[in-house]
């Protein structure tokens, strides 16, 4: 997959691939988007690589399965940033402004992270199964699995971008982005390190690249140096059979 990002000057957001709605306004929103850019690119991997990778292809499965958890925890570490740091503070100012819409949103946004959280468990499941038991019912079952959480978190990220990131740059103060900034940095897990240096990294446009390495600070460059190697190899692993995968 070949993607270029989309920006009207350097002080603009970022507009990725796949992205539904630019939010602009004075807060950097690249973080948000450089996550919602990787989360739909995983989830098209993992549709095809489920459809075309064969049920006896035990390398491929296991690798999978390793890939999903990975992916899985970055994705469970955005939404508690959300629901601890941001959806809250949006919902002090829509009721301090009585506005009934924006409430309406963010408790949109909460009940579609509690639909989004067991199809993630069940997907984990799913990948168990094919480790543990591989055959075409358990494949055909993780394949339905995966496609309705496509389509579930797909439907997310776009009400999210068009309707709760305005509400963002409209009302989040320097001080409450900045907490919530904090607040994802010091609920990090660190044993998600070797993952998601690597992951967030993959196919990411030259842009949005640049703009990560000047979120993250130079520790991240140098991080990225030893594990996006390592990151690569897994990715070719699990979807060695996927269309356009590279030769292992």
């Amino acid at each position: 997959m070949t993607t270029t990002a989309r920006h009207k000057s350097a002080d603009s957001q970022l507009d990725l691939p796949g992205q539904t709605h630019v939010a602009e306004g004075p807060r950097s929103l690249d973080g948000m988007y450089i996550m919602h850019f990787g989360f739909r690119r995983t989830l098209d991997d993992f549709v095809d690589g489920v459809r075309r990778t064969p049920s006896t292809e035990a390398k491929a499965w296991r690798a999978m399965a390793a890939y999903w958890d990975g992916f899985a925890t970055a994705l469970h570490h955005h939404h508690d940033i959300e629901d601890v740091a941001i959806w809250p503070v949006l919902l002090e100012h829509a009721d301090a402004e009585g506005d009934a819409e924006g409430r309406e949103t963010l408790e949109a946004m909460e009940a579609e992270h509690s639909v989004i959280d067991p199809s993630l468990a069940a997907c984990h499941a799913g990948f168990a199964d094919m480790v543990s038991h591989p055959c075409e019912d358990h494949r055909r079952a993780l394949d339905v699995r995966v496609t309705a959480l496509r389509e579930a978190l797909g439907q997310h990220l776009r009400h999210e971008e068009t309707a709760a990131l305005p509400m963002v740059q409209a009302t989040m103060s320097a001080e409450e982005w900045a907490a919530s900034e904090t607040y994802a940095g010091e609920s990090f897990q660190q044993r998600s390190i070797p993952f998601v240096v690597g992951w967030v990294l993959h196919e990411l446009p030259p842009e949005a690249r640049r703009r990560m390495f000047a979120i993250a600070g130079p520790a991240y460059r140098v991080l990225a140096l030893v594990l996006c190697p390592r990151f690569e190899r897994l990715h070719r692993r699990a979807f060695r059979h996927a269309a356009g995968a590279p030769v292992a």
